[in-house]
């Protein structure tokens, strides 16, 4: 007998039958949706909403993939036996993760602002499926009023583009101007990502306006300086009818390894150090302020609240408080 069935049939003597197969089978759906995206299926993405005084927040799964190794993105700086042990105290495996992309939008004063874009149709490891989840909130790509893109990496701007063309083609477009002015001056073919970005973003660039902390895409929404996963890393507060949330993008990238341990380095933050303050500075401020956040890496609806506890953070995902 496997270990499922084991685990049915114990909770079937406790609970009954009838609803162990109701309650199993709402409570399994979030992640069988996300596999199937990660196997590159044309299944319909989930999408969230939530309420933010007057405006909408809908977070958008572009797609989610499992990943073996996950010292050699996370903790990296850690003994084996430091991340096996916080692994198993916060009843996740030491040798496998799930990675979760998710953009988001915000309507906000008769606007509708998309931050990132995704991995894009042809991307990798997991093929972008934003459309679909787009069209879970009763919206389609032409329904974008701006494009916000809080950083370059492949994840967040393959989506700008399909088949060649504008992929929103009706919006505009807002970044950092630190973070533009990085890549642009960056040989196209020096990586990857200066390849994407080349391709993907440049030719987007006589319809963007480039900001720094402080500038407001629109009203109610304000840029927020995160350097250290990216040189022009921008996080962004929105705040309606005396309601704030952070979109906090990369800040931190896992709600464990990340959040719990902001010392702990990433592999994909470019400037190490000023990423783990910055992960202090912004996630201190989110903790005392007691607002949610959307993290585009954290578990699916890739909302929640934090909590100050020692040296970092612990993740409180949202439930019904945004539905009040």
């Amino acid at each position: 007998m496997s270990t499922v069935n084991v685990l049915v049939t114990r909770r079937a003597a406790l609970f009954g039958g009838g609803a162990l197969v109701t309650a199993a089978s709402v409570g399994s759906l979030p992640a069988m949706a996300a596999q199937s995206l990660a196997e590159g299926s044309k299944a319909a993405a989930p999408s969230a909403q939530f309420k933010l005084g007057s405006a909408k927040v809908a977070t958008l799964l572009d797609g989610a993939v499992n990943a073996k190794e996950p010292q050699k993105t996370f903790g990296m700086n850690q003994s084996a036996e430091a991340f096996d042990d916080a692994s198993k105290a916060n009843f996740i495996p030491a040798d496998a993760f799930k990675a979760y992309f998710t953009p988001t939008v915000v309507q906000i004063g008769g606007e509708t602002i998309l931050f990132d874009t995704g991995v894009g149709s042809g991307g990798l490891p997991a093929r972008g499926n934003l459309s679909a989840a787009l069209a879970g909130v009763e919206l389609k790509p032409e329904d974008i009023d701006v494009v916000v893109l809080t950083h370059m990496h492949p994840d967040h701007i393959g989506g700008l583009m399909q088949d060649g063309a504008p992929a929103f083609k009706n919006a505009r477009y807002v970044t950092g101007a630190d973070e533009f002015d990085f890549w642009a001056k960056m040989d196209p073919e020096a990586n990857g990502v200066a390849k994407l970005f080349s391709k993907n973003v440049k030719p987007l660039a006589d319809k963007m306006s480039f900001i720094k902390g402080g500038d407001s895409v629109v009203p109610g929404i304000e840029a927020v300086e995160a350097f250290g996963h990216t040189p022009g890393h921008m996080v962004y507060l929105v705040e309606s009818d005396g309601k704030q949330a952070l979109l906090a993008a990369d800040t931190a990238n896992h709600y464990v390894w990340s959040l719990a341990y902001p010392d702990w380095e990433v592999r994909f933050d470019m400037d190490k150090g000023a990423a783990a303050e910055t992960r202090k500075k912004i996630f201190g401020m989110v903790a005392s302020d007691r607002i949610p956040f959307v993290g585009y890496h954290m578990p699916f609806p890739a909302a929640g609240y934090v909590e100050a506890v020692g040296s970092g953070f612990r993740y409180v995902p949202v439930s019904y408080q945004l539905d009040m």
